[in-house]
């Protein structure tokens, strides 16, 4: 079937009566040994222009086949429709040749994926795959292009976007490569958008401001969009109806103000009460001030060269002059926006990044250790990283990474080592059934519940978490605090807890420091910091908080009009640091340094 055939009135094709899309009893298989698995069963709706349709379920629900059944990017023949149709301006996608999938996907329909490390290429500069996506379906210069792509980068509120169009993407964080996917699915304007997790990688800020932006889109051309999250909180914010998915199949439809105050099916009611709120998080217990790992004075500065002589020119300030503890049995916590230098806090604790100061584990320096000496250390701090699919060898079962640190550090026998493995998955909520997998067989959420038992088998003193609840749904989110909890009771263990995400650090954190540009501007505990924030930035980034609830929906922020600021330019006088400290029994002061 070609473009030619079964064409439409435009006019009606976009009226707001008309739907832009419509998915009719849409089933999809994927090929197993014993046959067709359904993956995706009956499932309609429709999407009219200018409305907001959010999709939301546990992981591995269908969400996200669902959306690359209509972008025609499923993974033939192993995963293919099997039924149904999805109708777009006339045309049934599920019929279309490739080549003229290809002139419809990206420009007319466009879609943010939920992993940004797998979706760019990283062999390409982020400049060249913007450009290289604009040109594909609009024949300008490469002059206009780069004009155009830079104005996208702008628009995503990404700090020096002529700069960042000569990087690669792993020289940027979680959050800016997010950003730039962002930014290329919006360049083109496209009619119907599927964003994918859109803002899992994303500060509560940066989050804000893309959401006023996906709406300034809607408003000013009509896009029509469907958001798949399991962030509530954002589902309340944006969306004008619901679809809530479990197990490939429709379990409920709604308005969201209906769904939110009725809903009707038991597994709405449960995926609703395992959202985190701001201001649920319950005092803890005093633990003791025995300091697990200790950060003093520490300096991470990334040289930027440049000439023929390769001369350095530049440096980027990651990290400024940081100093914190972290205590046996205590959950500290690290937020701040992207780039803000979090992630290279938790690579220098790990002996994965250089730096200036000093940095102890267990009241043993890091500095100096030869390697043998470093890897034992490195048995008693693991660390779960931002991206989950970049963090699994490819090649490897599921079994396999889950017992690797046990084989590296010789702990076991191969059958106790596989036991081992299998009784971590089960814990993180998976079935050890599972354990002969590879990483590309499950979804984005499962993957990192493994990335979170691999990091469990040696039972460490520390776990750096960075972002490890970002890719899971609420209900499974909740699950997993509830265990890092229980195992930190059991076991005593401590958590440096990296995260975005203000409601679950509410919830989980004993202590807080905030960062701003590579440097902690207010730090205490968790009801000194989210009940009484000193600070500007921090009152700023718990204001941006999406709150689930569509009654209290906000109106879109203001639009800061000044560049964004730039680890390489940080400004030359930063606004006090505030630090809460115990004074006596329970009396608090704000010590500005």
């Amino acid at each position: 079937m070609t473009l030619a055939e079964a064409t439409m009135d435009a006019g009606a094709a976009t009226s707001p009566q008309v739907p832009v899309l419509r998915v009719e009893e849409l089933c999809v298989a994927a090929r197993t040994e014993g046959g067709l698995k359904p993956l995706v069963q009956d499932l309609s709706f429709d999407l009219r222009k200018g409305e907001t349709l959010a999709i939301a379920g546990e992981s591995g629900s269908g969400k996200s086949i669902t959306s690359l059944a209509i972008m025609g990017l499923l993974p033939q023949p192993a995963v293919r429709v099997t039924g149904g149709s999805i109708r777009f301006d006339g045309h049934d996608l599920t019929r279309l040749s490739e080549a003229d999938l290809r002139a419809v996907r990206g420009d007319r329909i466009a879609m943010i994926f939920q992993e940004p490390m797998t979706s760019l290429n990283p062999v390409m500069t982020v400049g060249a795959q913007l450009a290289e996506a604009i040109r594909a379906h609009d024949p300008v210069s490469r002059t206009e292009a780069r004009r155009r792509a830079v104005e996208a980068l702008r628009a995503v509120r990404l700090s020096e976007p002529d700069r960042r169009m000569t990087q690669y993407p792993h020289e940027l964080s979680g959050g800016m490569r997010q950003r730039v996917m962002i930014a290329m699915a919006l360049a083109l304007r496209p009619e119907v958008l599927i964003a994918d997790e859109p803002t899992t990688a994303l500060d509560v800020t940066v989050q804000r401001e893309v959401l006023d932006l996906l709406r300034d889109l809607q408003r000013d051309l009509g896009t029509a969009i469907i958001l798949i999250t399991h962030d509530m909180g954002v589902v309340a914010e944006m969306a004008d109806r619901v679809i809530v998915m479990r197990h490939g199949r429709q379990v409920e439809t709604a308005a969201t103000a209906e769904l939110f105050v009725r809903p009707q099916a038991d597994y709405t009611r449960a995926l609703l009460a395992a959202v985190p709120r701001m201001g649920q998080g319950a005092p803890r217990m005093p633990v003791t001030t025995d300091p697990i790992a200790r950060v003093e004075d520490v300096v991470v500065r990334y040289p930027l060269r440049g000439g023929v002589l390769g001369r350095v020119t530049q440096n980027v300030h990651a990290v400024e002059h940081v100093s914190f503890e972290i205590r046996k049995g205590e959950t500290f916590a690290l937020v701040g926006e992207s780039g803000c230098g979090k992630s290279t806090i938790a690579r220098a604790l790990v002996g994965l990044a250089p730096h200036q100061g000093r940095i102890e584990i267990a009241g043993q320096a890091m500095e100096g250790l030869d390697p043998p000496a470093l890897k034992a250390m490195r048995r008693r701090v693991q660390m779960v990283f931002q991206d989950p699919m970049a963090a699994l060898n490819p090649r490897m079962r599921v079994g396999e990474l889950i017992a690797e640190p046990l084989l590296i550090h010789g702990i076991g026998n191969a059958a106790q080592r596989r036991d081992r493995a299998a009784d971590l998955m089960t814990r993180v909520g998976m079935e050890a059934s599972q354990l002969d997998r590879y990483p590309h067989e499950f979804s984005g959420g499962q993957r990192q519940r493994i990335c979170i038992a691999r990091a469990l088998a040696l039972q460490p003193d520390l776990i750096i978490a960075d972002e490890s609840v970002s890719a899971l749904d609420v209900s499974v989110q909740a699950r997993v605090l509830e265990l890092l909890k229980a195992l930190q009771a059991e076991f005593g263990m401590s958590y440096l807890f990296i995260s975005h995400d203000m409601a679950v650090v509410d919830n989980i954190s004993d202590r807080v420091a905030v960062m701003y540009l590579g440097q902690i501007v207010e730090m205490g505990t968790h009801q000194q910091v989210f009940g009484d924030p000193r600070h500007p930035y921090t009152r700023r980034l718990i204001d941006a908080v999406p709150v689930p609830d569509p009654a209290h929906r906000r109106r879109p922020s203001p639009r800061l009009s000044a560049e964004t600021p730039s680890p390489l330019h940080p400004p030359g006088r930063e606004p006090p640091r505030v630090v809460l400290e115990d004074i006596g029994e329970g009396h608090l002061v704000g010590l500005p340094t």
